[in-house]
């Protein structure tokens, strides 16, 4: 099974490189994910862009720290199962942390998780991710994990508590694609942090003006979404569909006209 999983989308030049990706190449692939916390102008999601990425094609949308930054999403993240945001947020929040989907007979479980390090507090992801994996277990062996935060290290170690576990443990959030994709023992994909589609002659997607302006006077910015440079980030992995253990796993780094 070929799974596409697309780097946190910033803005409307992120979706836009993304959109073109998938109208292209949609073909290629089995399933496709896709980390939306970033989609509405940076910051959040909405209802209109959720829909639209579901209507390109995109199977799940994963999310992280934004994923309350535009109030409309609580509503249409109950009724939208293949909407997900992290499985640590409270019991209380809106939405699920994890969904299983059924694609041409074959059941595929994603799940989203938020890191504690250098991140807003948050219950621990390693407890709520083990909390879940008994039950998800006994409807497919084919899971993914999204796992969101800052630090490498947190990352590394979920990937190695899961070894063998689950497919694949990808990091997203930083908007910094990373070199040290492998295969764990036990035949788990693992990357520290798959990327960002959108601006890269920015900061993280964002004009770079405002952000090195705000490092200088330490005062508050309103941010805007960078044009320039457009690429899209994530990775290309293949699952075995008898035994949920990675085939292969590679980086997507494609500017907007390589496209």
């Amino acid at each position: 099974m070929k799974f596409l999983i697309i780097g946190d989308v910033v803005g409307r030049p992120g979706r836009n490189t993304l959109f073109k990706y998938l109208e292209k190449r949609r073909q290629n692939y089995d399933f496709i994910i896709v980390n939306g916390e970033n989609s509405a102008g940076g910051f959040g999601i909405n209802v209109k862009i959720a829909k639209e990425m579901f209507e390109r094609g995109v199977d799940v949308i994963t999310l992280g720290n934004h994923s309350w930054d535009k109030r409309e999403i609580y509503p249409y993240i109950n009724e939208q199962k293949n909407l997900i945001r992290p499985i640590n947020f409270t019991k209380e929040a809106p939405g699920n942390g994890y969904t299983i989907v059924e694609k041409n007979e074959i059941k595929v479980a994603v799940i989203n998780a938020q890191c504690k390090v250098f991140m807003p507090p948050i219950a621990c992801p390693f407890l709520a991710v083990e909390e879940v994996l008994p039950k998800i277990k006994e409807k497919t062996d084919i899971i993914v994990l999204d796992f969101h935060g800052e630090a490498t290290s947190e990352k590394q170690a979920m990937g190695w508590n899961l070894a063998g576990k689950v497919s694949a443990v990808y990091g997203t959030h930083t908007h910094t694609q990373t070199a040290d994709e492998r295969i764990l023992p036990g035949g788990t994909a693992y990357i520290s942090d798959i990327g960002m589609t959108g601006g890269h002659d920015g900061i993280l997607g964002m004009n770079r003006r405002e952000s090195i302006q705000r490092f200088k006077d330490g005062m508050p910015t309103r941010y805007s979404v960078c044009e320039e440079n457009l690429r899209i980030n994530g990775i290309e992995l293949e699952v075995d569909e008898k035994t949920g253990k990675a085939v292969s796993i590679k980086r997507v780094n494609m500017g907007y006209n390589e496209i």
